[in-house]
């Protein structure tokens, strides 16, 4: 017999978790160390350095570097918005549920030490790595804009995001023992507490899906949709930023048609890691098209569709777009 546990315990649970696997930015994950630069940062099946067979050892390496320190600012970026938006939500809670209360505030402290550590870790590789780095979007920016978006559609964005943290880091980083020791237990770290994250997500994206009427749902769609195409401007932005500062520090002169497919490597990299692997990941497929009708599906995915190219030409695993 299956019992069904009531949202208040889910609730309780995600407290239980949170309390346990709790950590600390110096105790447990710095410890002191800096990054090895000997070793690669974010896993070929996320960096595509495979894909670009002219590459030396060394470029994929300084390349996947790149990535990884971009991989990190980026979660700094969106994590701003995550968190305003679960210090939004939690006002339904104030006079009710005090163990939804708690969950939540718990997730906005998590958060925030979250974006302490990546500031942190860009202190280090500002130090560390060669000068001419660009982050091309700012924090605040970034969220003034999301927020601006419906309630469901922010939840929607956010579920994506805590997912395909998830699926990185079973599918690909846990994997590798050739990426740099603190770079991967920055990750290992960072998914014990985004896991949890994610429960609250889906639960909070339920309830607010319930308060919606079917005009109401089709304009959060249209949200949603518009949040991916923002998210995509972020990522064209950064991505050229990325291939010009790798070709302008690796030690090897590349061709200018080496240099055009640097680009759009780096390009279909970003777009995998931070939009295609999120919506084909079977548990945001489930709750998101468990939530809207076929019509809105359909626009979901043709939206989608241009973006589809950017699975890898070897997927570490494979996650088909459907409802």
């Amino acid at each position: 017999m299956t019992t069904t546990l009531s949202s208040t315990e889910r609730y309780a649970r995600v407290i239980e978790v949170s309390k346990r696997v709790r950590w600390e930015i110096e105790r447990d994950v710095i410890r002191g160390r800096r990054f090895d630069y000997t070793k690669a940062f974010m896993p070929s099946g996320l960096s595509l350095v495979n894909e670009l067979p002219f590459l030396s050892p060394a470029d994929k390496r300084l390349l996947s570097q790149v990535q990884g320190r971009t991989y990190a600012y980026v979660f700094g970026l969106v994590e701003r918005f995550i968190n305003a938006k679960v210090l939004d939500i939690s006002r339904q809670h104030w006079l009710g549920d005090q163990v939804a209360l708690e969950a939540l505030v718990r997730m906005s402290d998590e958060e925030i030490k979250h974006q302490e550590m990546f500031r942190r870790l860009e202190v280090q590789m500002t130090e560390d790595m060669p000068p001419g780095y660009v982050q091309t979007a700012d924090a605040n920016a970034v969220a003034g804009v999301v927020l601006g978006k419906s309630t469901w559609a922010v939840l929607a964005l956010t579920l994506d995001i805590e997912l395909f943290v998830q699926a990185h880091y079973r599918a690909s980083i846990e994997r590798q023992d050739n990426l740099s020791e603190l770079w991967k237990d920055v990750f290992l770290f960072h998914w014990k507490e985004e896991s949890q994250h994610a429960i609250l997500d889906e639960m909070e994206l339920i309830d607010e899906d319930r308060k919606l009427d079917s005009a109401q749902r089709s304009a959060a769609v249209d949200d949603l949709i518009a949040l991916v195409g923002a998210v995509d401007g972020i990522l064209q932005a950064q991505a050229k930023a990325d291939a010009g500062y790798f070709t302008q520090t690796a030690g090897t002169r590349f061709s200018p048609e080496q240099i055009e497919q640097i680009h759009a490597k780096v390009l279909k990299a970003y777009r995998w890691q931070y939009i295609v692997s999120g919506v084909m990941e079977p548990r945001f497929q489930k709750v998101l098209f468990g939530l809207i009708d076929e019509d809105q599906a359909v626009r979901i995915k043709n939206a989608l569709a241009p973006l589809t190219y950017a699975i890898p030409d070897q997927p570490e695993q494979p996650l088909p777009l459907a409802a």
